[in-house]
């Protein structure tokens, strides 16, 4: 059994399924091929309109006057076929790319009642990928592509059927010659039926070889063998847009396009997303690129969707965007079962985006897990970059609180300290102030005297005032402080 997913008018679905506003508009594509250009192919609402295939731009227009008029764009087309051909893999390994817009598969390997569901999934995929296309399943390619194209979505020819479903398709669907078919046309011939009712012994003898072919493909007695593709080993979209773009919503657009493609290359292939690859080329000749490296591999198109806006939202570049590329990195995809006690983040990829939303606020250096330095020096941490697992809590008793906690003050606040030696007697600042009753001290520290950047030193007293509090005094190079108070 052989089945073929056809995409009616490739060329000009290939255009507006890049371009968001377009959609429900009249718009024609013309063959620039051709002088002057015609029209080879319009939507539904431009054919309301009275614009058919083959009349000029200045014709089309007097028809319709807010069509809008494209020429066929190669890369796009590329696109678009890549986009059919993930679609034809997900339902069988073995795929011919037929035509522009048409896949034939070899679906004997599926399960009978499969193959009209996988079929019905692939157009669904090629619906979200913006081409509207319909299939057919039957015993030859040929026939299944003659279905393909008489069906509304998807039509199947049951073995035995294939003479009531050829009888009433016109000639065209065989695609004679224009001379055979001036011929056929004067014998009155409309349908593929009215052709197999003739002896072919006839058709052969007045039209030669090129009649019996005809003949042959009007009964549906032509087969041959598939000319098998390879599915993709790289996972990359890329596209040279037709108008510069200066506004985040058409860029998104086409990278929607891209991340839906790409996602259903990689489940096809058994793999996942482990990293993102962004190119954006630029009008002034240059290219921003940037990676994004995912917590952990997916195919989920939101999810990738997501990583790719939250970081377009804060970007601005010094030019236009003339051209766009992705590409996603495979991986493996990551099959575990959650244990009760385990402390993974549960949603990894809702975790980093909430993370890109607070760096691009604060910045990205402003953003991690503390981590201390291996410094005496009081506050020495950095950021690094949060786990994925959280660890465990310490267990066991230990020695507990040794004396009283010490909240404090960030920043220290600025103090005014009168000294008999070199011993605090008096402490002033505007929220606290008085005699020192009870002092401990001094406790000196000091470190990295090796780097002038970050050499430090200082001298701690802990003292109670008159007034009540236990406060701990800090003297720097910088002057005296309030470090902190003493619950």
């Amino acid at each position: 059994m052989f089945a073929v997913l056809h995409v009616s008018d490739f060329s000009l679905q290939a255009v507006l399924r890049l371009e968001r506003e377009l959609a429900g508009r009249a718009v024609a594509l013309l063959d620039d091929r051709l002088r002057p250009p015609v029209v080879v192919a319009c939507t539904r609402e431009a054919a309301q309109a009275g614009v058919e295939p083959g009349q000029t731009a200045p014709q089309a227009m007097a028809r319709c006057a807010t069509i809008q008029l494209r020429t066929p764009q190669p890369a796009a087309e590329e696109e678009a076929k890549a986009g059919l051909w993930a679609a034809a893999f997900s339902v069988s390994p073995q795929v011919e790319a037929t035509a522009p817009g048409v896949c034939t598969l070899q679906v004997g390997g599926l399960a009978g009642d499969r193959r009209e569901p996988a079929l019905a999934e692939a157009l669904g995929q090629l619906e979200r990928l913006g081409l509207c296309a319909t299939a057919g399943l039957a015993a030859t390619p040929l026939l299944a592509l003659y279905a393909a194209r008489a069906a509304e979505r998807c039509r199947c020819i049951v073995p035995g059927a294939e003479a009531e479903f050829l009888r009433d398709l016109p000639l065209a669907t065989a695609e004679p010659s224009a001379p055979v078919a001036a011929i056929l046309a004067g014998w009155g011939v409309q349908t593929l039926g009215d052709l197999t009712a003739l002896a072919k012994a006839d058709v052969v003898q007045r039209l030669g070889p090129e009649g019996m072919a005809l003949w042959e493909r009007a009964a549906g007695e032509t087969t041959r063998p598939l000319k098998l593709i390879a599915p993709p080993d790289t996972f990359a979209a890329e596209l040279e847009l037709e108008h510069e773009v200066e506004t985040l919503e058409p860029l998104l657009f086409v990278l929607r396009r891209f991340i839906d493609r790409l996602a259903l290359e990689l489940r096809n292939a058994g793999q996942a997303a482990g990293a993102l690859t962004l190119g954006l080329m630029l009008s002034d000749e240059t290219c921003y690129a940037r990676e994004f490296r995912l917590p952990e591999p997916t195919t989920k198109e939101d999810v990738l969707f997501r990583v790719l806006h939250t970081h377009l939202e804060t970007l601005h570049t010094a030019a236009t965007i003339c051209g766009v590329r992705l590409e996603c990195r495979p991986a493996r995809p990551l099959e575990r079962q959650q244990g009760l006690f385990e402390s993974e983040l549960r949603d990894p990829h809702g975790f980093a985006e909430t993370l890109a939303r607070v760096s691009a606020v604060v910045g990205p250096q402003r953003v991690g897990t503390p981590v201390a330095e291996d410094s005496h020096r009081p506050d020495a941490i950095s950021l690094a970059e949060p786990p994925a697992v959280v660890p465990a809590g310490r267990s066991g008793t230990g020695a507990g609180w040794r004396g009283p906690p010490l909240r404090r003050y960030r920043p220290p606040r600025p103090a005014t300290v009168e000294l008999e030696g070199a011993a605090p007697v008096y402490v002033w600042t505007p929220a606290v102030a008085g005699s020192v009753n009870t002092r401990r001290g001094p406790w000196r520290g000091s470190g990295e005297w090796w780097d002038a950047g970050r050499r430090w030193q200082r001298v701690e007293w802990d003292v109670e005032l008159e007034g009540g509090g236990v406060y701990r005094l800090l003297r720097t190079t910088q002057g005296w402080f309030l470090e902190g108070e003493y619950d």
